[in-house]
């Protein structure tokens, strides 16, 4: 049996939820973040958070997933933003002039309390 390469949580408070991806955006795990953003989107959240603090790689598809997923959610009157992205990640933003329309800080910042109580009833990671 295969292991997942990226482990995906999703944390709704009212509408906005909290995405906490864990593991490798690639070509083969990139339809996986689009599917969990579109669902957010569909099901009326209007501020997506996505937490890349596990995230130990994110290639052009993963970006290229975060842009269009981010214009989809400006033309649905909401927000994604990208936090805590590993270096290369943040080169990747850098050079591809990414990082304004990704990183930007939101209009409402995720409260350090609801980061802790969303982290706290998260299930384990599953064993790799």
């Amino acid at each position: 049996m295969t292991l997942p390469r990226l482990n995906v949580y999703r944390h709704d408070r009212g509408s906005r939820a909290l995405i906490t991806l864990a593991g490798e955006i690639d070509p083969a795990t990139a339809p996986l973040v689009r599917t969990v953003l579109e669902r957010c989107l569909g099901d009326g959240i209007t501020t997506i958070d996505v937490d890349l603090t596990t995230v130990g790689r994110c290639d052009s598809s993963g970006l290229n997933v975060f842009l269009e997923m981010s214009e989809h959610a400006t033309t649905a009157h909401a927000s994604l933003r990208l936090h805590h992205p590993s270096p290369p990640t943040a080169r990747l933003l850098a050079r591809t002039g990414s990082t304004p329309l990704l990183l930007d800080p939101p209009a409402a910042p995720v409260p350090s309390s609801l980061l802790h109580d969303l982290r706290s009833t998260a299930p384990p990671p599953s064993p790799r």
